[in-house]
């Protein structure tokens, strides 16, 4: 019997390069759970600072010296702007479940108003506060 020629073919649809070019749907979706995600942490990090300042002075300093960091403001920044990601995508996906905006075209566009909508009303919400 002969042996069949195998074809290289790639193992995954979701390798990225010459196998899979990422769309905006696609990467807004990721997004979305990476936003979700990285609220969780912001969540954790704001609860562990209100309980340092329920357990006593020192460890409360080392908390709130944490918040006040670099990177304890990177942190809230990128929270501020997840949350206004997260809110957006949230709207189109109500807009998705009323049966509109399924088609790629106005899908994309959808996307991309989530991320620039985002940045905006980050940096609207920063110039307020």
């Amino acid at each position: 019997m002969a042996e069949p020629k195998r074809v290289e073919r790639p193992l995954s649809p979701f390798m990225i390069g010459p196998y899979y070019r990422p769309q905006m749907t696609s990467i807004s979706s990721i997004l979305t759970r990476i936003t979700g995600n990285g609220l969780v942490v912001a969540a954790v990090l704001s609860v562990w600072w209100l309980l340092a300042a329920a357990t006593g002075d020192e460890y409360f300093a080392f908390a709130d010296a944490v918040i006040r960091s670099w990177f304890g403001k990177l942190v809230f920044l990128g929270s501020l702007w997840a949350v206004w990601y997260h809110f957006l995508a949230g709207l189109r996906h109500l807009y998705y479940d009323a049966g509109r905006g399924l088609d790629i075209p106005t899908a994309e566009k959808l996307g991309w108003a989530c991320v620039i909508g985002s940045v905006v009303l980050t940096v609207i919400t920063l110039l307020i506060v």
